[in-house]
């Protein structure tokens, strides 16, 4: 597919790190713009170097406290940060409704970071559907480092370990985030727990029940270490960027890396394809073929199963 200028433009624009071009390359992909694919084609050969961090958590743990500190942390590093912030969606304009860059004005007029909130609206597991196509344009924008912060939704906040390249878990004392995580999966999706507000009290129960879920786990190669930060005073932060490293040389060695590298674009292309699918299933609502299919299921001449793989058929025929 030949490219328009104004794709090309935008790209190059955004190679240079002009925020208003990054912005508007992740504004075409939340509108789901009929230039997405062009997008797509011209920021993929610049991707694949940025290191994905995903934080996580209940909400109340402090995660975007935490992300301001870590942003900070890879700055004295003059690494670029990008963070994608992913806020619960108005019910009414599909907008994010916390706003992250306003609770990150630290980092306003610092140009090696660019800040965006994103709105789920309505996506289960704590993130945007766009967030893959938004991390490929901080990528390619020639962020270092993506940090990308989930909405906080509780039991279904597991996608994040799918998209990231680390997963930071935070908990806090005194909210039984412990026992939420067993219940959860958290602890599976975990490369770094974070017991943030450790000046609290209950902050060393909550490192030993951690410690003892790790134990009965026993989880095979990556230990996850439990860091103690208190994140609005910047204790504990470097800590957790050296774990954040050294889970990063284990990959490396390990060639987990790679996998999980790999299983990320797969899981990208079966839900651009699912949605492709589901596009053109829209379109058979009142069409004859699937009128005809649901007469044969009433009259019992045909099970709803052969009439759905009759209706799948036609639909990779057609397409």
């Amino acid at each position: 597919m030949a490219r328009t200028a104004d794709v090309d433009d935008l790209v190059a624009r955004a190679r240079k790190g002009e925020p208003r071009a990054v912005a508007r390359l992740i504004t075409l992909i939340e509108n789901a713009s009929p230039q997405l694919r062009e997008v797509m084609a011209a920021l993929n050969p610049l991707a694949g170097r940025a290191r994905v961090i995903g934080l996580t958590g209940s909400p109340g743990v402090g995660k975007s406290t935490s992300t301001n500190a870590l942003v900070r942390a890879f700055r004295r590093q003059d690494l670029r940060v990008g963070v994608l912030a992913v806020d619960p969606s108005s019910p009414f304009t599909g907008g994010a409704l916390l706003g992250d860059r306003v609770r990150m004005q630290d980092h306003a007029s610092d140009a090696g970071v660019f800040i965006r909130s994103m709105a789920s609206r309505g996506h289960l597991g704590g993130l945007a559907w766009a967030a893959p196509q938004a991390i490929r344009v901080l990528d390619a924008a020639g962020c270092d480092v993506v940090l990308v912060e989930t909405v906080g939704v509780g039991q279904a906040e597991v996608e994040i370990a799918s998209l990231a390249d680390s997963t930071i878990v935070l908990v806090s004392p005194g909210m039984g985030d412990s026992i939420q995580a067993a219940k959860a999966g958290i602890l599976e999706i975990a490369d770094v727990f974070v017991v943030n507000k450790a000046d609290r009290d209950g902050a060393q129960q909550t490192v030993r029940d951690l410690r003892n879920m790790i134990a009965l786990a026993a989880p095979e190669g990556w230990k996850p270490p439990i860091v103690p930060t208190v994140a609005v005073k910047d204790e504990g932060v470097a800590d957790v960027v050296r774990k954040l490293d050294d889970h990063l040389a284990w990959m490396e060695e390990s060639g987990e890396l790679g996998r999980r590298r790999h299983a990320r674009a797969r899981d990208e292309i079966e839900a651009i394809a699912v949605t492709a699918l589901r596009e053109r299933m829209g379109d058979l609502h009142g069409h004859q073929r699937l009128d005809v299919l649901a007469e044969k299921v009433l009259d019992g001449s045909c099970d709803p199963y052969a009439a759905a793989d009759e209706l799948v058929e036609g639909l990779t025929e057609s397409g």
